[in-house]
């Protein structure tokens, strides 16, 4: 292996960051050309993390002449799942194959012995380079995510109309509100309850637990920090008034045509009224006249998730390859 150091990242240092995404997209333009286009607003939100989120550390591998060849991130949950550290780790394509992506994993290794974990968790493209590297180091695979891709531009006049029409139907009884940006303060109760609906998705992990406080200390802050726009719909059982579901779409400035679902879930007392595909087409109808720009959705769900599968395609989010694959190591056999 080349003359390489290992060096924690200080955020203030612009520069360095600037030279993480290069290799981030880099490595994204090998292992995932027909994706997204990689977003340094995205990236810095990320590595920074902040008030209320996990703990995170980033280390950069460097040669003699301080060019970045690799890095990693290593998030180390303060809740649940204390046992794991949750790595993702870049080597730039042109620096693979020399064994820094080695030398950084047990470096991260290392880090979360230091921090009394006893496993290292990750994910990477199914079928790429990152895949072949987890399999040789002895990783286990854990949940594979399926990604789908929705081209808003092909989809056949009336579709959407008609859908909703359909869904609203099924969802008599029930009214939607939206927001864009944080929870509104009203709505953090209400959304703290539907958060827990994210628990029945498979998982290789423990469940997050929901309360009001940590969607104000976790996810308003997140979305304050970010530039990216946040576009939430949630479902209102009219006669209780419980929210009884929600959806989450993130629109990114610095990657033009492109939106990214974030969560949608459906508490277990409200399901069976197609609350999942009403949230769904009314985010469409949403976007068609807040982000006109916006022609592709990327969406992903555990490949054993039929039933938000089932929504999405009935939507016309078609396959989009590469997966993603989890993958689980014990730091004891790193560090061997």
């Amino acid at each position: 292996m080349r003359d390489v150091g290992i060096t924690q990242w200080d955020q203030s240092n612009l520069d360095m960051l600037d030279q993480l995404f290069v290799v981030d997209a880099g490595s994204q333009a090998v292992d995932d050309p027909f994706g997204p286009p990689p977003s340094p607003s995205w990236l810095q939100l990320t590595l920074a993390g902040g008030k209320g989120t996990d703990r995170r550390e980033v280390w950069v591998a460097t040669d003699n002449s301080g060019s970045v060849l690799g890095w990693y991130w290593l998030r180390l949950p303060d809740r649940e799942n204390r046992h794991v550290g949750f790595l993702s780790l870049s080597v730039h394509p042109e620096h693979r194959r020399h064994g820094i992506g080695t030398a950084l994993l047990r470096h991260a290794a290392q880090r979360a012995a230091a921090d009394g974990r006893t496993a290292l968790g990750g994910e990477t493209f199914e079928g790429g380079s990152g895949d072949a590297f987890a399999k040789r180091i002895g990783a286990k695979p854990g949940v594979l995510e399926a990604r789908r891709r929705l081209d808003i531009t092909a989809l056949p006049p009336g579709k959407v109309a008609a859908l909703r029409a359909e869904a609203d139907t099924a969802a008599s009884g029930y009214s939607l509100a939206s927001w864009t940006g944080p929870v509104p303060e009203e709505r953090v109760p209400g959304y703290a309850y539907v958060r827990e609906a994210m628990n029945d998705a498979p998982s290789d992990y423990e469940d997050q637990r929901w309360d009001t406080q940590r969607v104000r200390d976790v996810v308003n802050p997140r979305i304050e920090r970010s530039v990216n726009q946040r576009y939430t719909i949630v479902a209102i059982h009219d006669a209780t008034g419980q929210t009884a579901a929600f959806t989450e779409i993130d629109v990114a400035p610095d990657v033009p045509g492109w939106a990214y679902q974030d969560n949608t879930g459906v508490a277990r007392p409200h399901r069976g009224h197609r609350l999942g595909l009403l949230l769904k087409v009314a985010m469409l109808q949403w976007l068609a006249t807040a982000e006109p720009g916006v022609g592709k959705i990327i969406t992903w769900n555990a490949a054993i998730n039929d039933h938000m599968i089932a929504i999405n395609e009935q939507l016309g989010f078609e396959v989009f390859h590469p997966w993603v694959q989890d993958y689980e190591i014990p730091v004891a056999a790193v560090l061997r």
